[in-house]
């Protein structure tokens, strides 16, 4: 098969929600459908012990959340879809940031419920600043919610972005009858399962008596009505605003019951973009090429407990990737070669010999990767757009266990090189700060360094308002700032300057007593 074959049948896309949506449990349908699993793990239900597929970390199966993205491939039709989990959790954003800089779509889940939460609503600036194409699934319909056309509504005001609805509910909660797929004029009706598809009806015409017979008079004409109302008010779906990110079509269904997930599965695989061109600092990159390229989004360390091994994932941008070819890493400007590079299905890892275009590949780590690296087939390349943020929160971390701080210094260097969050050096006493965003992911670091790598830590309280890159042309003037701040200078794990302001205020008197400087709130300038 050529490679624009290859590439013509590529879908790469995230998942994203405020957490609770139902966006694991969506995933889960997802695979169901490709035949990647056989059976739906409940994701909620302590009866049975199976998981969520995509929520592999001890930590997440014990909270019930997913706190690292995690990638999982599979064939649907003629078609490969690979789909990218995101951790809903806002202390857990930054992994989630990261992850839409690698796909060429989004799938939003909304809780029919609470509406737009948000989460949601952050995330999809970054789907904004990308033109990312966005479809939305409306989740939860078998629960009692808000009215449609009211949560339609509130999308567009929400989410700055026009919609267009191509499957409609038939009532909603315990009166849920099924959804009308507007894309394919077809009537599913609705059957409480999780574990099989509801039957699904062809419908030439919605004025046909056969809608009656099937969902009841009065509820077939409202489905009139709405069906009217939407053609009046929503312009034609129009794929190419949808592709330019303008217009996100509306689905409607029950991801825990498996309903409406192959209607929005059966249209996406049809509209959303295959891989698109890459800009990188040099110049645009196209799939089609035939030099490789590729960068890493994500490090995550111990995937498999019985090898302390790191795994680095590469989103492939242009080109073939192939398992033994030299390869060259830009930023330490070396060849590598890769004997064991491997696809996802969430912790299931299997050697693969090629990958192509928009594809996810696993590459061993022995440290050689940080999150943002290009590997190309020789060509100077340096791909953007993976920023780390300002950390919110900080703390000392110190050894709880002074025989263990060989792997205590370990597990820390590792964590942070997956990018859970970021290490400070304090110049002024040498101590360890963690920088996060969020309470969660302190619990989450102290889990895994124990469990991991068997080291303890404990934290100590250390008074932070922001950290920030600082630069200057001036020699002099960073020299003078260092020394007049040198209580609050740090370097960060790539040895830069990074300013630690303890309140706004003095952050604000230090910008203006020193003009001469940059500050930076995120690590990319």
């Amino acid at each position: 098969m050529a490679i624009t074959d290859e590439i013509s049948r590529r879908r790469t896309f995230a998942i994203i929600s405020h957490p609770d949506a139902g966006k694991t449990t969506l995933t889960e349908k997802l695979l169901l459908f490709g035949g990647a699993i056989h059976v739906a793990g409940a994701v909620k239900s302590n009866k049975i012990k199976k998981t969520a597929t995509s929520d592999w970390m001890e930590i997440e199966k014990q909270r019930g959340i997913s706190v690292a993205t995690s990638v999982m491939g599979f064939n649907y039709g003629n078609y490969k879809i690979n789909i990218l989990d995101t951790p809903g959790h806002q202390d857990f954003a930054e992994d989630t940031f990261r992850t839409l800089t690698a796909v060429d779509s989004v799938i939003i889940v909304v809780d029919v419920a609470k509406g737009v939460e948000t989460q949601t609503r952050r995330l999809m600036e970054v789907c904004r600043m990308r033109n990312t194409p966005v479809i939305i699934f409306v989740n939860k319909l078998d629960r009692e919610g808000r009215d449609p056309f009211d949560i339609l509504d509130e999308l567009e005001q929400e989410l700055k972005i026009g919609v267009r609805p191509l499957s409609w509910p038939i009532n909603i909660g315990a009166k849920f009858k099924g959804v009308y797929n507007i894309y394919e004029h077809g009537l599913d009706l609705f059957t409480p399962s999780k574990q099989t598809v509801s039957e699904r009806v062809e419908i030439d015409d919605v004025n046909s008596p056969q809608v009656d017979e099937l969902v009841g008079e009065t509820d077939a004409a409202k489905l009139r009505e709405d069906l009217e109302l939407i053609e009046g008010v929503y312009p034609e779906f129009d794929e190419q605003a949808y592709l330019r990110g303008e217009t996100a079509p509306v689905f409607f269904g029950s991801a825990l019951n498996t309903f409406g997930v192959k209607e929005l599965l059966d249209c996406f695989v049809k509209i959303a973009p295959a891989p698109q061109p890459v800009q990188a600092m040099e110049r645009e990159v196209r799939p089609e090429e035939e030099g490789f390229s590729g960068f890493v989004f994500k490090i995550h360390a111990n995937m498999d407990p019985n090898h302390r091994s790191c795994i680095a994932f590469v989103k492939v941008c242009s080109g073939k990737f192939e398992r033994n070819a030299p390869y060259k890493h830009i930023r330490l400007d070396k060849t590598l070669r890769f004997a064991a590079p491997t696809a996802f299905m969430a912790q299931k890892k299997s050697v693969v010999d090629e990958a192509y275009p928009g594809d996810i590949v696993g590459i061993p780590d022995t440290g050689n990767f940080k999150i943002g690296d290009t590997l190309t087939s020789g060509e100077q390349l340096h791909f953007k757009g993976l920023p780390s943020f300002s950390p919110e929160m900080f703390k000392y971390i110190e050894n709880a266990d002074p025989m263990k701080q060989k792997q205590l210094d370990k597990g820390i260097n590792q964590l942070m090189d997956e990018g859970v969050a970021q290490l400070f050096i304090n110049q002024f006493n040498n101590r360890k700060i963690i920088g996060t965003v969020g309470q969660l992911q302190f619990e989450v670091i102290q889990y895994r360094l124990l469990h991991e790598y068997g080291a303890q830590c404990r934290w100590e309280p250390v008074s932070l308002y922001k950290a920030c890159w600082i630069e200057s042309d001036d020699d002099e003037a960073l020299a003078a700032f260092k020394r007049r701040k040198q209580q609050f200078m740090a370097l960060d794990k790539e040895g830069r300057d990074v300013f630690l302001a303890d309140s706004n205020y003095v952050l604000q008197m230090a910008q203006s007593d020193f003009p001469a400087i940059r500050f930076h709130f995120s690590s990319e300038f």
